[in-house]
């Protein structure tokens, strides 16, 4: 059976995929990969049916986990009787747990809004497992994604087999009693006081990196050094993988030999400490994968002597038993990255990496091969590499590898045993994990190394894999002069091919982004001949006391905008246009300006620019962006577009929503009013001004509130269609039941209940879609 794990692995995955995504399409692959078992593996019908009976057994295990992946609690539950199951995490005043539901055995998310600092301190300080606790709270489902690309965190928690969010009432903790803990709930209150005694002991820097490094949990850490890390393709570092845990084990038993203990009781001990291990470390699929193969090799080792098992077989195998009990973690990013750059660094082992010899050259070859095992995925995920992870990698890898893994390992068992750390050696790390993310902030500020593609779509996901692997098979087979010209060229056509995609594209679009309660509208036309973004959205942040802050807290800009911008393949803007300085408007600028490249900002001619807008000019001014002033009479075109400019009139000096920019436009063969939040005195000076003016999409003002869209302005300028851009259960009661009166006539589309609205043009015909409407959520 050596190296047939492999094949069994693959007719696995495919099992589980024909039931998770479209059926007949995956039948049919499976039947070419039969037919190439068949007549390049020379495969016999026996074979050939064992193989089609592990497809059927994965491809059964994963429709009953399907049918079996429902909520059983009723809406109307309010009380529950849980379990804590896993550690507590706090980003400002609010309180996360994973529980259990003992009645229905349900998986369940709690939340819980801290009352006060010394809540939030007790809270914090207990440990909150072994406790059967009677809470009340609202069920809610969690939330869905509402833009195209965006992450889904219904989804997310779904895969997780959560499908409900508890919102306690009482604090969490307020009727509990005690009950026996399990060994596996004891072994993660080990990891919860680890992790609490890292963070009593040590600065936070040392503690953070030491949480991510032993026990798996990066909370502690900074969100923008996180996100640099990311931006840097080295965040993998931050999670325990098979580099870790070799090196870890590698440690343990050489120790153990060196103290007189024999090889067998070594590999016992071994075989006992890996799945405690991996409990410790937070059972993250890197750590799973890495522990699982090591398991099983150890295993073979210890009890069939007369067995060898590759290291291809060790991990088809890990992957099938994975995947077999938790057939929805191949939906996981973390999964499909670990187990891709696995595969790929194995497979070349033995005619690829055993070309090079030189450690830098084997370490540079190896970042390689990763690097393009996981470009496809990374691009699906996260729409964009670095071109600085290779010498990122080259640098940070010995770093993580020779002295941070070690050393924190060192200083923390020191402050065990001593229960004090010399300050020499918290100084010396301190300094070298200052120092290293000084320089990863550096490098993931070099813009011109961030390469965005956008989200492939199948198709192009299909073409990456198939150049990849002709890549690979090129150069296992040999560098001669004429197959290195192949592989640069094919290597040219991965990093091009979709950007010339996303270029040639015929189609343009018009979409209203759902930003919550604000405005943000992509106008974005064929063959890249011109992109403009209307608005930025934008948080409203209010002042809170510092232990009420949240980390990261959300921003629009950051958080929605960039993100759809990026999926999309956007990296420049011709124009961002800010109709006016509110922050909903305009509160997500400087993080789109931060992203994304943009040639000039259009704001309007006013007296006095808010503080948002002094905000975003000096912005632009820093990174060198054009910014012009429009009043009445401004205007641009595009091709067949005129872009004019309806209002505010020069150096306007009256009520900052009645100052927006209005412009009108003729897009894909319809006349558009974009209008910002203009109020009813700014629409009578319009249609004072303009009478004829006949429109077939307006986008409505000002959310829909009844200071704006007044019936004298909807029947002067008859609209056929109306945007409302407006959030979900707002505050303000917006869309006003007036307003919605006035616009019966035309057809209504609102972000509130349909998510991100497209217009999709070709020519100057088109179609429109709604988000929602379009997805099986």
């Amino acid at each position: 059976m050596n190296g047939k794990y492999f094949y069994f692995a693959i007719a696995a995955l495919l099992g589980i995929s024909t039931s998770l995504f479209l059926f007949l399409p995956v039948i049919f692959l499976t039947t070419i990969y039969l037919f190439l078992l068949s007549k390049y593996k020379s495969y016999s019908s026996y074979q050939l049916i064992f193989v089609t009976g592990i497809f059927i057994l994965f491809f059964l295990t994963s429709e009953h986990t399907l049918a079996d992946n429902t909520s059983k609690l009723s809406d109307n539950t309010s009380t529950f009787q849980i379990q804590y199951t896993e550690n507590t995490k706090f980003d400002g005043d609010l309180l996360k747990v994973a529980a259990l539901d003992r009645k229905n055995k349900e998986k369940l998310l709690i939340r819980y809004q801290i009352k006060s600092e010394e809540e939030k301190k007790e809270l914090k300080n207990t440990n909150f497992y072994g406790r059967l606790c009677q809470v009340t709270g609202q069920l809610k489902n969690p939330s869905i994604a509402k833009n195209p690309n965006a992450f889904n965190y219904r989804t997310y928690l779904y895969n997780k087999q959560v499908y409900k969010i508890v919102e306690l009432s009482n604090q969490p903790l307020s009727k509990c009693s005690l009950i026996k803990s399990s060994p596996l709930t004891m072994i993660k209150e080990i990891r919860f006081n680890g992790i609490g005694y890292l963070e009593k002991n040590f600065p936070t820097e040392i503690a953070a990196l030491s949480a991510a490094l032993i026990f798996g949990d990066r909370s502690m850490f900074d969100p923008e050094i996180l996100m640099d890390y990311q931006k840097t393709g080295i965040v993998h570092l931050l999670a325990i993988s098979g580099l870790h845990v070799s090196l870890l084990i590698g440690m343990v038993f050489y120790l153990g030999i060196r103290i007189g203990l024999t090889r067998q009781f070594m590999m016992n001990f071994l075989l006992i400490i890996l799945p405690i291990y991996a409990i410790l470390t937070g059972a993250s699929p890197s750590v799973i994968r890495s522990v699982l193969m090591i398991f099983l090799v150890l295993f073979i080792l210890r009890w069939k002597k007369h067995l060898k098992m590759s290291p291809i077989d060790a991990i088809s195998l890990t992957l099938m038993i994975y995947v077999f009990f938790t057939p929805l973690i191949i939906l996981d990013a973390g999964f499909q990255l670990s187990f891709s750059v696995s595969f790929a660094i194995i497979l070349s082992s033995s005619n690829i990496l055993s070309r090079y010899q030189q450690t830098i050259s084997a370490m540079v070859v190896t970042s390689i091969i990763a690097q393009l095992a996981a470009l496809p995925i990374l691009l699906y995920h996260f729409f964009e590499i670095s071109f600085i992870s290779i010498a990122a990698n080259l640098l940070y890898i010995p770093l993580f590898s020779f002295v941070f893994l070690p050393g924190l390992y060192l200083l923390f068992f020191i402050q065990i045993i001593f229960k004090d750390t010399p300050s020499f050696l918290i100084n010396i790390f301190m300094k070298i994990i200052t120092l290293a993310n000084s320089l990863i902030e550096q490098l993931a500020d070099l813009s011109f190394a961030q390469f965005i593609t956008g989200r492939p779509n199948w198709l192009n996901f299909m073409v990456y894999i198939l150049i990849i692997l002709i890549i690979f098979l090129l150069w296992e087979a040999g560098l001669q002069q004429r197959r290195k010209y192949i592989i640069i060229l094919l290597a040219i056509i991965l990093f091009t091919f979709q950007n010339i995609w996303n270029w040639a594209n015929p189609y343009g679009e018009v979409t209203m982004i759902d930003v919550g309660q604000g405005d943000s509208i992509l106008i974005h036309y064929p063959f890249g001949n011109g992109t403009y973004l209307i608005d930025t959205g934008g948080s409203v942040q209010f002042e809170e006391e510092e232990w009420k802050k949240a980390a990261k807290p959300y921003e629009v800009g950051r958080d929605v905008v960039v993100p759809f911008l990026k999926g999309k393949g956007i990296k420049k803007l011709d124009k961002l246009i800010l109709t006016h300085g509110d922050s909903d408007h305009i509160g997500g600028s400087v993080a789109v300006l931060k992203e994304i490249e943009v040639e000039q900002i259009i704001m309007p001619s006013v007296a006095e620019p808010s503080q948002s807008e002094l905000t975003v000019i000096q912005e632009a001014n820093k990174l060198g962006i054009q910014v012009v002033k429009v009043a009445r009479g401004s205007q641009w075109k595009n091709g067949k577009s005129l872009f004019y400019v309806l209002s505010p009139e020069k150096n306007y000096q009256g009520e900052r929503n009645s100052g927006s920019i209005v412009i009108i436009a003729n897009i894909g063969g319809l006349k558009w009013f974009f209008g910002g939040d203009l109020d009813q005195e700014g629409e009578d000076r319009i249609i004072r001004k303009y009478p004829n003016l006949d429109i077939d999409i307006l986008k409505v003002g000002h959310h829909g509130s009844k200071t704006s869209s007044s019936e004298k302005f909807i029947n002067s300028i008859t609209p056929t269609i109306s945007l409302i851009s407006v959030g979900e259960r707002n505050r303000y009661g917006h869309p006003h039941n007036e307003v919605l009166e006035q616009l019966a006539k035309t057809t209504i589309y609102r972000t509130d209940l349909h998510g991100a609205i497209t217009y999709r043009f070709y020519g100057e015909r088109g179609t429109f879609s709604s988000y929602l409407h379009n997805i099986k959520q």
